[in-house]
């Protein structure tokens, strides 16, 4: 790691030509949570990293349209402090919630664990079931891309030489709308996701679900949006024959892996059973049930 490269450029321009114009392998460092380890493990070995923490706005949460827009560089645990995020988005903010430590949370990012790519992230689910963007930026220019066009496979993500995230944004919350994210792991806390579920819905005043959107983690190369499960959803009230459905939905939709957390069979049939919880929990926080928690 000798012939490393640090640079902490103060604005996007600058920012943007540093990442171009390497030769090498470049990484952006938004909290690092997952750039460090790979470094010391040897794993990674990039000849050059961009630390954009001192980019002005890059860190904080506003409200735009509506909606709220998060930085890349914001720390998961100023994510999970703000009221209104958390009142909006409650899914998304249990999801990063999830990610490691105490002390990871204070350095994690949406952005960064979107970009490491991996497919059991935790945050990135529910980022897909908010339909999120994000605001790219590089040397041409700026473009927002929806979230779940972002990983491409395990460890690459769709972003061009020079490019980076500058922010994602979230929709406004429309009424008698919710979400919610939850993931079965072996242990009880600080592992990785099995299979994670990401579901926001809309209802109409008799509780019948007019918008949906379901997401699943660790069944395939990246995180995948379900349609098929957001459809057993959108027209029906959460009945037995609509869960029924979701699930196979979910199952038909998985295509994992087998590893030392669990079989592709297995898999498969948490990831039915995960979808009809996330659901539940959605549904009654649309309807405004005070008790639709996920953990």
């Amino acid at each position: 790691m000798s012939d490393l490269t640090y640079a902490a450029p103060t604005s996007v321009d600058d920012a943007v030509k540093l990442l171009a114009g390497t030769s090498g392998l470049a990484k952006v460092l938004s909290g690092g949570t997952d750039l460090l380890v790979q470094l010391r493990s040897g794993r990674l070995k990039p000849d050059l990293i961009v630390d954009t923490k001192k980019i002005p706005g890059i860190m904080g949460i506003r409200e735009e349209n509506g909606g709220f827009v998060v930085g890349a560089a914001t720390p998961g645990a100023v994510v999970e402090a703000h009221a209104g995020m958390k009142a909006a988005w409650p899914g998304v903010v249990e999801a990063l919630d999830l990610i490691g430590s105490t002390q990871v949370q204070g350095r994690c990012t949406l952005a960064g664990n979107l970009c490491n790519a991996s497919p059991a992230a935790d945050s990135v689910p529910a980022m897909y079931a908010a339909g999120a963007i994000c605001v790219v930026v590089g040397p041409n220019g700026k473009r927002e891309v929806p979230v779940e066009q972002i990983p491409t496979g395990p460890g690459r993500t769709s972003l061009a030489k020079g490019e980076f995230i500058l922010e994602i944004k979230f929709p406004p919350k429309q009424a008698r709308s919710s979400d919610a994210y939850l993931r079965f792991i072996p242990r009880t806390e600080m592992d990785i996701a099995v299979v994670g579920c990401g579901v926001s819905v809309t209802l109409d005043a008799n509780g019948v679900c007019t918008a949906a959107r379901v997401a699943l983690g660790a069944v395939a190369p990246t995180v995948i949006l379900v349609p098929d499960a957001a459809k057993a959803l959108i027209g029906n009230k959460l009945d037995d024959a609509t869960l029924a459905k979701l699930d196979a939905a979910a199952q038909a939709a998985a295509k994992p892996i087998s590893d030392k957390r669990g079989t592709v069979e297995y898999r498969i049939k948490v990831a039915g059973v995960l979808a009809r919880r996330t659901a539940a929990i959605a549904f009654d926080r649309a309807a405004g049930k005070t008790n639709g928690k996920a953990h």
